[in-house]
């Protein structure tokens, strides 16, 4: 029996950057997926990097780790929060692993002395990878990195004009996602900006099927139809999206367009199941409920896309227990200067998220400490981890205590480089990356936590928990909680004696999704609400409420 045709769906956007095209891809992804379909999604970005894993967070966001080891944008975290589903590399393209490709085989002889050029042998790798990522799907999602006229992104656009000549254009879709400025002193939405860009992606050959209007005000009819009018997209093909409370919204608000789409691509897909979704953001959207305010230690303070997966981690920790999200910024390089213990007295618990360099280690180290001293709940991801037990030992061994990541020459290296890592030069792609399994012991915290003696978790790193410290660090009081199967790696570390002082070597924000968060994070949620007061008395699980305070 003949395979199946996929049918391909290319999202771009127009106007300017970060204007929402990875949600509206997720949003569609995942409901074509309640209705029955296989789906798939991949981020094609633009820069000429390999990969993400050397882009700076503080310009670019976090990057997300993929369970087959893949650094990637932080879109594929959105991807699978929404869809619920692991994705690999295949759904993470950057150009300049297609240049690498296509160079390696021309320095290999593979075009047998053919002139090398953008058309067709770029423009063809990136077809092979569009390709590939979608093969067995249904529906395969293309998510096109940047914004229409960028030049980096030409190729890109070429490559999907393209990609219907293929495949046939009954299996090819364009979604062009814009933006409608509001100019408050005339109380008006300009649609100007939004031809424009329609124009600008006609003219590289892409005619947009389906026209999806970001907008931070509701709009009204004579918006819509001049889109209509002026972008020549059908009116049921048009969806203007004002910005909402919750990016859990959308789904919800875009099953117009996704009945467009399948209407468009000839699919006959079944009834759309989100009733668990509108739990999900009915439970988002609650205000009566008590409020929990979490610290988070980082030095990437610019914006919150640094850590998404760990600010998305903590809010679906507190739909599970009932509560909601206070997260308070602290700054690391300002505690490193002089911790104010009176600015953390309304702090119900700490988390410090992963990171590199020397630069704010010491405020993370003294968090660490501070928590570990007053029974704070806290939770240490990777880094943070790393930290917590170099403040557990400058708190009981002799001596300086650090990590060779910080200081090399360090007397007592609690944390130290892998050791095959200690000839690595190149800085991408050669760490610890992806799923390891970890062995839980019995009767800790993660156990029951988890419920299970055996876990796979996304690492990201290359310093270890150096084994010569196991037996003086377990003397005072650090519990090995977690280590891989060959017992060589530490994994996990619990305090004993404390409600809530666990470290993980690996990232568990990566695997939390909304309606299935991570152990880690619900414990921790858990602890940080129990026990404490706000002025309204109100309860969370039977326990007493919690502070909605804000440093």
């Amino acid at each position: 029996m003949a395979r199946r045709q996929t049918k391909y769906v290319f999202v771009t956007g127009g106007v300017l950057s970060g204007v929402g095209k990875g949600i509206t891809a997720a949003s569609l992804a995942k409901i074509l997926k309640s209705r029955g379909m296989n789906v798939n999604i991949q981020k094609c970005d633009p820069y000429l990097n390999t990969d993400a894993g050397t882009l700076n967070p503080a310009e670019h966001g976090e990057v997300f780790v993929t369970a087959d080891g893949a650094e990637t944008d932080l879109d594929l975290g959105h991807y699978e929060r929404f869809l619920d589903q692991e994705l690999d590399q295949k759904s993470s393209l950057m150009i300049g692993r297609v240049l690498s490709r296509v160079i390696n085989d021309e320095r290999a002889g593979e075009y047998l002395g053919k002139t090398v050029q953008i058309i067709p042998h770029i423009t063809d790798a990136i077809q092979d990878e569009i390709a590939a990522a979608g093969e067995g799907q249904d529906v395969h999602f293309v998510e096109i990195g940047g914004t229409v006229g960028d030049y980096e992104s030409l190729s890109s656009l070429e490559a999907i004009r393209e990609f219907k000549q293929r495949v046939g254009p009954e299996n090819v879709r364009y979604i062009h996602v814009v933006y409608l400025p509001y100019i408050e002193a005339s109380k008006e939405i300009k649609t100007k900006p939004a031809q424009n860009a329609v124009r600008n992606l006609r003219s590289f050959g892409v005619t947009p099927d389906i026209l999806i209007a970001r907008s931070e005000q509701e709009a009204n009819h004579a918006v819509r139809h001049k889109l209509r009018m002026y972008t020549d997209i059908d009116a049921e093909a048009i969806s203007v999206v004002p910005t909402v409370d919750s990016v859990y919204q959308i789904p919800l608000r875009l099953q117009t367009v996704a009945d467009t789409l399948t209407e468009k691509l000839n699919l006959k897909p079944g009834k759309t199941d989100l009733g668990s979704w509108h739990q999900l953001v009915e439970r988002a959207a609650r205000d009566d409920v008590p409020t929990v305010c979490i610290g988070v230690v980082a030095k990437y303070m610019a914006h919150e896309d640094t850590y998404k997966s760990v600010f998305e981690a903590i809010k679906a920790a507190c739909w599970h227990h009932g509560v909601k999200a206070d997260i308070t910024w602290l700054d690391a390089e300002r505690l490193g200067r002089r911790l104010d213990k009176r600015s953390l007295r309304h702090i119900d618990g700490i988390i410090i998220p992963g990171g590199f360099g020397a630069r704010g280690i010491e405020g993370k180290i003294k968090a660490a400490r501070y928590a570990m001293d007053n029974q704070l709940p806290y939770l240490g991801l990777c880094l943070g981890m790393q930290v917590g037990v170099i403040a557990l030992g400058r708190k009981t061994l002799n001596g300086d205590v650090n990590s060779t990541e910080f200081d090399p020459h360090t007397p007592h290296p609690v944390i130290s480089l892998m050791s095959s890592q200690q000839e690595t030069e190149d800085m991408g792609g050669t760490m610890r990356l992806g799923d390891y399994q970890c062995l839980i012991s019995e009767d800790s915290l993660a156990r029951g936590l988890y419920g299970t003696d055996r876990i796979r978790e996304r690492h990201r790193h290359r310093y270890e928990f150096n084994n010569d410290y196991r037996e003086p660090l377990q003397q005072a009081g650090l519990v090995l909680s977690g280590v891989s199967p060959d017992n060589e790696l530490v994994e996990m570390v619990e305090l004993a004696d404390h409600p809530f002082f666990v470290g993980s070597q690996f990232h568990p924000e990566f695997t939390s999704r909304p309606q299935r968060p991570n152990p880690l994070f619900c414990g921790f949620i858990q602890a940080a609400a129990r026990g404490t007061k706000d002025s309204n008395q109100q309860t969370v699980d039977g326990r007493q409420g919690v502070r909605s305070n804000r440093l």
